[in-house]
């Protein structure tokens, strides 16, 4: 029978102790999950969202930040620097989900729409954060949760896709930029996560049936992806950059 066990999950005690971390779209779903997590592992949290913070935040910091506003990130990361001293790690979370519909249907405003979250937003998030990232006793870190449809296609998700594939692209170029730096930059893939997002667009039988093409037959659930973002901000990954790793029970293998 499927199972979304998780008493297997281990902290790794301090990994994160010293860091800064900044997540982006930290409110609610994956965003949250990753924040809490990174906290959990030992690190300063700060929270980016345009929506307000959950109600238990924990130690967690939020601030409202809209990312595809030059002005409103520039400023966030800006009061980040100063209040706890750089930033060590940033992970791009924010992006816009979609319903579907035919990309003959598609106007240049919607994909514009999608493009200044999901591509430009981390894009803005990352040229602020640069200096900080570079000067990191850490190595500084991007992480970049991109989408395993740039594998799949989704169909009738043409602006969400493309600009998933774009930050997805901009994770290469970032990883060879950045390496003389010694920045590690990554992107992540997650499954189909039970979050607040994805049940917007998809019932039980789409979880079921995406869940059905996995080798290990488990719910991924907000912590399994979480672990993989925090391994990747933490000493271990050290020499792993320019990557894109899938977190989804082996329904894709890349």
């Amino acid at each position: 029978m499927p199972r979304s066990d998780q008493s297997d999950i281990r902290l790794s005690d301090g990994r994160l102790a010293g860091r800064v971390v900044v997540v982006t779209g930290a409110a609610a779903g994956l965003g949250e999950g990753i924040a809490r997590r990174m906290s959990a592992e030992g690190a300063t949290v700060v929270g980016l969202d345009v929506a307000p913070p959950p109600g238990d935040a924990g130690a967690i910091v939020y601030l409202e930040c809209d990312v595809a506003d030059p002005d409103s990130v520039s400023a966030s990361i800006a009061e980040v620097a100063d209040r706890f001293g750089g930033v060590d790690v940033v992970v791009n979370n924010a992006g816009l989900l979609s319903g579907r519909a035919s990309l003959l249907e598609a106007t240049p405003q919607e994909l514009h729409r999608y493009f200044s979250v999901n591509a430009v937003g981390a894009l803005l998030v990352v040229q602020a954060a640069f200096p900080h990232l570079r000067d990191s006793a850490h190595r500084g870190r991007i992480i970049n949760v991109a989408s395993r449809t740039f594998f799949t296609g989704g169909a009738g998700l043409v602006g969400y896709v493309a600009s998933k594939g774009a930050l997805m692209g901009m994770t290469r170029v970032m990883a060879r930029e950045f390496g003389e730096h010694r920045i590690c930059v990554n992107a992540v893939i997650p499954a189909q996560v039970d979050t607040p997002g994805t049940r917007a667009h998809s019932d039980d039988d789409v979880f079921r049936k995406t869940m059905s093409a996995q080798v290990i037959q488990d719910f991924v659930t907000p912590d399994d992806f979480a672990g993989l973002v925090a391994f990747l901000a933490g000493p271990d990954a050290r020499m792993i950059t320019g990557q894109s790793i899938v977190c989804d029970g082996g329904g894709l293998f890349h």
